[in-house]
């Protein structure tokens, strides 16, 4: 495989080269550390956002209509959709691309729907490499939707610059918006389909409970926008918050601060899963039975074991 012509290709806008790219990342191939080599000083510049929200929000209608939003200003723009695996058949419908058929012709938006494969969070394992290929490969902005969520899946908001948090009319009493831990990750809030009853009540509840935040004058306070993404109302308002929230978290030092932590995050998932698989190689090894046996004969107890295992992994070296 030849990485510096698929990633040329890739710059290029070739679509296939983009996609095959992604491939390697969530098949995690032996050719990985090659591609992350050569992309990740062609990347950083991406504006990444995350829309979060419960099942039947319209994070998928909402993220079409942001698609267009952002091609009238002229952005190039990469879409990741997270869909769920089925616990039982281990499939995933990866039915997000359907509401947005408006940009499938479109060669300057690719869009890839990416299953989570088990992964908690809201989000697949292979997203942040992924995100790196298209940032990599040219795109101004970078949206990604993770899937239905509940009221603790906030792992989008490690992952993403400016994260929208979508919410619709029905979401519960304000008591419920007030527990929900999802709903603190806000930058922006979007109440979606705002045609409907209690949409005002949405509204209010929101605006409550941002009230109850301690915040500083300097510290940046969520907007609400109110849109109905099907009929593409709100958008541009709703891109407009995305601009002035860019513009705070460049103005305070904060993107770098964020884009650090992520950065961080990355690092140390990649070494616990290799130490992790290490440890698994270790499962036919002589000394996981000893240590094994040690405890079951209570000579030495578990923490004591898992530390001296880890000892040995770490001071063979790198395999």
């Amino acid at each position: 495989m030849d990485v510096d012509d698929l990633v040329a290709r890739a710059r290029d806008g070739a679509p296939r080269a983009l996609a095959r790219l992604i491939t390697l990342v969530e098949n995690a191939s032996p050719h990985l550390r090659e591609v992350m080599a050569a992309l990740n000083p062609l990347a950083g510049r991406a504006q990444v956002i995350g829309l979060t929200g419960s099942p039947g929000v319209g994070k998928s209608t909402s993220t079409g209509a942001l698609v267009t939003a952002f091609r009238k200003h002229g952005r190039r723009v990469g879409v990741l959709a997270v869909d769920p695996s089925s616990p039982f058949t281990g499939g995933a419908l990866l039915g997000d691309r359907v509401r947005m058929q408006d940009h499938a012709t479109d060669p300057e938006v690719f869009i890839r729907s990416m299953a989570s494969r088990g992964h908690l969070g809201g989000l697949a394992w292979a997203a942040p490499q992924a995100i790196r290929v298209l940032d990599a490969a040219g795109c101004d902005v970078i949206l990604v939707e993770t899937v239905g969520v509940g009221q603790a899946e906030v792992e989008i908001a490690s992952l993403a610059d400016s994260t929208i948090v979508l919410v619709a009319p029905g979401m519960g009493d304000s008591i419920q918006a007030a527990k929900a831990g999802i709903l603190e990750i806000a930058d922006i809030f979007v109440v979606n389909k705002a045609d409907r009853d209690g949409a005002h009540q949405t509204v209010r509840d929101l605006r409550n409970m941002i009230a109850l935040a301690d915040r500083g004058l300097d510290e940046w306070r969520p907007p609400i926008v109110t849109t109905v993404a099907s009929r593409g109302e709100g958008a541009d308002e709703v891109m407009e918050a995305l601009d002035k929230h860019c513009a705070w978290l460049t103005g305070t030092g904060t993107l770098r601060k964020r884009r650090l932590a992520r950065a961080r995050d990355e690092v140390e998932a990649i070494a616990v899963t290799a130490l992790r698989e290490r440890m698994g190689d270790l499962h036919g090894d002589r000394r996981l039975d000893v240590l094994a046996a040690k405890v079951l004969d209570g000579e030495c107890d578990p923490y004591s074991a898992a530390e001296e295992l880890v000892s040995a992994v770490t001071d063979d070296g790198p395999r």
